[in-house]
């Protein structure tokens, strides 16, 4: 008689787990030796710890329960009193503590140790994806250490809690808080990126600090010690820095109206506040928020390249260890033609997010570099609009490898996807970042210049007729609205090519022959699987492949 009970015959893939996501991810590997030098060795040691943790199947689980229990707002206490209060699942604190811990903070302003910045951008990408949600608070804190330096006194109050690498969750005096986390909220109902009509109002107080009435559409982590935001002073628009506890003890007049209920992201608790003459200091001077702010938005903008980036090598992860495991139509998925096309295809994008990241993140290290800065502001919003974007095209892919397996939430698959498109959209949407090129073209020459050089250094042939393509779509916009009408397609050509040059560079020659063939000269139209003939697709898939 048949056992009803009996296993069926498992022909199923067992779950990424167990491996160092760091020390297993060649193409990282090898972006730390391009852009690390000498000190790459050191950054690996350096890194190898969290890429246990962020292979264990213990960040999985953290990662997946953060999720399933989002965050939940607490208006009132038990007696009635206004508290706006928000609790989190054990898992996310887990997250957040494991982060700052491995220096995801604001740890690489305060660091000695060398290239702080490079190593981590490597860690954000070995680590972020595990449970992204957490990582807006840690983006956030990072992006605030630079904004501080427009008023030398707070930095000075503010920059060594936000360095710590010490988790401290609650509503506390600064003072007494092992650990600082930053928040910030620009965007306002009327105005969205369009910054300059908000209509929140700062009020000059005799003590010099001032009182905030308005309101902020989204801001992400309320429960944050600090927030950057932007109100309108008699000066004109102003940064402003507001702590959730005042420096008398008592609660900053912070209402948190609602949490936003979003497409991913869930573990993060995103709000929409409002300030009822709410306390805070002036960042810089009345007038330049903008302008005082503008360093927040590059820190940003790089991390939102970097954790793309890393939802990317995540998505190509899952995908090649499940077709290495799972067999159809006779063999293995992985050495089956048409999926070692898409497979190949999704690990040379992963690879080309890497290295753009990692080069941007040299550049943070070098401040006082004039190609740098330049580079910098070229850079980042071509690699903000092309990274960002590509990610949700990989995540789907990725997914699709699993079959009906990937739809289903216990893969892990539909978290990684719904999270795909949050990048693009967050610190300015695909126009914003494509119209920030466009100022740089018309105002910045410099930063054109540094761009050309960088695509330049690769010394390749085959780069240099899409060079003079870009130039020649430059040289024929006639007016604002034609520029604005090709803003789009000149910030992907501009990525792509800059991509070109650092893998043709830095990394193996079979990687950089398919990405240069199918997207610099072939017609590479956003479909992964598509690379033409005589690639070594085989050598690229091992390369991106996992090893437990």
């Amino acid at each position: 008689m048949t056992d009803p009970f009996a296993r069926h015959p498992v022909n199923q893939a067992s779950v990424l787990a167990g491996h160092n996501a760091v020390l297993t991810d060649e193409a990282l590997l090898g972006a730390l030796d391009a852009y690390a030098g000498e000190d790459a060795s050191a950054l690996v040691t350096s890194l190898t710890p969290l890429g246990w943790v962020a292979g264990s199947a213990e960040a999985r689980e953290h990662g997946v329960l953060a999720n399933s229990y989002p965050p939940a707002l607490k208006t009132l206490d038990r007696f009635g009193d206004r508290i706006d209060e928000v609790e989190f699942h054990p898992s996310w604190h887990w997250c957040m503590r494991t982060s700052l811990e491995h220096g995801m903070g604001a740890t690489a302003w305060t660091s000695d140790e060398p290239l702080p910045h490079v190593r981590r951008a490597a860690g954000y990408i070995a680590w972020a994806a595990i449970e992204p949600g957490h990582i807006c608070p840690m983006t956030m804190t990072y992006a605030a250490v630079p904004a501080l330096g427009a008023s030398p006194e707070l930095d000075a109050l503010l920059s060594p809690g936000l360095g710590s690498t010490e988790y401290d969750f609650g509503l506390r005096p600064l003072a007494d808080k092992r650990g600082l986390l930053a928040g910030m909220g620009m965007t306002e109902k009327q105005g969205g990126s369009d910054v300059r009509t908000n209509v929140t109002v700062a009020t000059a107080q005799d003590d010099g600090s001032y009182s905030i009435r308005g309101h902020k559409w989204f801001t992400s982590a309320p429960m944050n010690d600090v927030f950057l935001i932007l109100a309108q002073a008699p000066g004109g628009l102003t940064c402003f820095l507001l702590p959730r506890i005042c420096p008398d003890g008592s609660r900053n007049k912070i209402a948190i109206m609602r949490l936003k209920d979003k497409l991913g992201n869930k573990s993060n608790a995103s709000s929409e506040l409002e300030f009822h003459d709410a306390f805070a200091w002036r960042l810089g001077q009345e007038g330049a928020g903008v302008r005082t702010i503008i360093e927040m938005v590059a820190a940003t903008r790089l991390d939102c390249v970097l954790g793309s980036a890393a939802l990317m090598r995540r998505c190509v992860a899952e995908a090649t260890w499940h077709a290495a495991q799972r067999s159809a139509f006779g063999g293995l998925l992985i050495d089956k033609p048409a999926m070692s096309n898409v497979l190949a295809d999704m690990a040379i994008e992963s690879e080309a997010a890497t290295h753009i990241g990692l080069r941007l993140a040299l550049a943070v290290e070098r401040p006082d570099d004039e190609h740098e800065r330049a580079l910098r502001r070229m850079a980042l919003p071509l690699a903000k609009f092309w990274v960002c974007k590509r990610a949700s095209f990989l995540a789907a892919e990725a997914l699709e490898v699993f079959g009906g397996n990937g739809y289903a939430e216990e893969s892990g698959m539909p978290l990684l996807f719904r999270e795909s498109p949050l990048n693009s959209i967050w610190e300015g949407s695909g126009n914003v970042n494509a119209l920030d090129v466009l100022r740089v073209l018309q105002k910045v020459p410099e930063g054109v210049e540094a761009w050309h050089t960088e695509v330049s250094l690769a010394g390749d042939s085959r780069l240099t007729d899409a060079v003079v393509e870009v130039q020649k779509v430059l040289a024929n916009l006639s007016d604002a609205a034609s520029a604005e009408y090709s803003a789009r397609w000149i910030t992907a050509r501009m990525a792509v090519l800059l991509q070109a040059s650092l893998l043709i560079r830095h990394s193996p020659s079979f990687v950089a022959d398919a990405f240069v063939t199918s997207r610099v000269l072939g017609n590479h139209a956003g479909v992964f699987g598509t690379l033409p003939p005589g690639l070594d697709t085989d050598a690229i898939v091992r390369r991106a492949l996992p090893k437990a």
